[in-house]
């Protein structure tokens, strides 16, 4: 948690292997051994701030798509889908399975649905460990609890969850387990762009 520039996404992209440029120097370590990204990327997954779905689908075929293409291909259709609905209702999209995604601020989903769908689109890869990159930005204090309320119900199942966030309610602050605030710039010392 922090400022807008405080390095909150940079932190977290560095942390999970997705920053593609600038200069990165010093060792990642998971649970002191080093951190291989091919492993890693494996169990990870990351829902980025800003939501990227096909509009001409429904949430069902999103979700999917995303399993046909991430999970193992000794896994076979039929737990396939079972997972799918497991997740649908973890992330309480099963009243939405039918609808189409949309175009944001157009038709389909609102923006609290789609932040879900994101969340659900990464879950259905079935990571251990789960990136959000402020995951209740630019919602209203409802659908930022609605967020809240899924990414906590994704902690509840076991996962770890990595989320940044800006500027949260008392209520989204609470929902937390841990929190690391102010400006974490030291960590990024041998990070340059």
């Amino acid at each position: 948690m922090g400022v807008s520039g405080a390095g909150k996404t940079t932190l977290m992209d560095v942390l999970a292997g997705r920053k593609t440029g600038g200069y990165i120097e010093g060792n990642i370590t998971i649970s002191g051994y080093p951190k291989k990204q091919e492993t890693f990327a494996r169990i990870a997954g990351y829902c980025e701030q800003n939501d990227i779905h096909s509009p001409h689908v429904t949430v069902y075929e999103s979700l999917l798509y995303s399993a046909w293409l991430r999970l193992p291909p000794d896994v076979n259709s039929d737990t396939r889908k079972m997972f799918i609905e497991e997740v649908m209702e973890l992330v309480e999209l099963k009243p939405l399975r039918n609808a189409l995604v949309g175009l944001p601020g157009v038709n389909g989903l609102s923006t609290e649905q789609r932040k879900r769908l994101t969340i659900a689109v990464e879950l259905v890869a079935n990571p251990s460990i789960i990136f959000m990159d402020e995951p209740t930005s630019g919602l209203d204090a409802r659908a930022a609890a609605i967020v809240m309320r899924t990414v906590r119900n994704t902690v509840d199942t076991g996962r770890t969850v990595v989320c940044t966030i800006h500027q949260p309610s008392i209520d989204i602050f609470e929902a937390f387990d841990e929190v690391t605030t102010g400006s974490i710039s030291p960590f990024l010392a041998d990070y340059r762009e």
